[in-house]
């Protein structure tokens, strides 16, 4: 499986819903999209932004109630796409035993993994079959600004040596 990151996520108004930009961790770094209902990409929006609900949203209960039960969303995986519609699913353990998979939406499956700081994966056939290869002499603005947002997101004062 390969690691994946969000790397944005914006709202797509002919469509009155948001486009999830989705980025290989490692090389080559493919990246692509998937459209995704309105209110999954407000919640997604909302996790990356930092911001809080005053009171939990459906996807925040759902994490609070795994952990109150015991059992970890240990990652999600975004398996295939058939005719345009992707899938995933939900790696979910108890403390003890086995893993349970649970197919989900990977709207929704980007929603719980990112508030339960679980890793996302894809699976490689996936990537080959949906994964753009950035184009190594010219990146857009955008992924040039998400590069400078994740460095400076990142940066700590052991960086510089004074």
């Amino acid at each position: 499986m390969k690691s994946l990151a969000v790397r944005r996520v914006e709202r797509d108004r002919t469509s009155n819903s948001f486009v999830v930009t989705l980025r290989e961790e490692e090389q080559p770094r493919r990246t692509f999209d998937m459209q995704i209902g309105l209110s999954e990409g407000i919640a997604i929006r909302m996790i990356l932004d930092g911001d809080v609900a005053p009171r939990p949203l459906t996807h925040d209960l759902f994490v609070l109630a795994l952990e109150r039960v015991g059992i970890t969303l240990r990652h999600v995986v975004i398996t295939h796409v058939t005719e345009g519609t992707f899938f995933a699913e939900l790696i979910l353990g108890p403390e003890t035993g086995e893993d349970v998979v649970v197919s989900c939406r990977p709207s929704d499956a980007l929603a719980l993994a990112l508030r339960a700081n679980a890793p996302i994966y894809a699976r490689p056939d996936l990537l080959e079959e949906v994964g753009r290869h950035p184009d190594e002499t010219q990146d857009s603005s955008a992924e040039i600004l998400d590069e400078f947002k994740e460095f400076i997101e990142n940066i700590s004062p052991d960086d510089f040596d004074i």
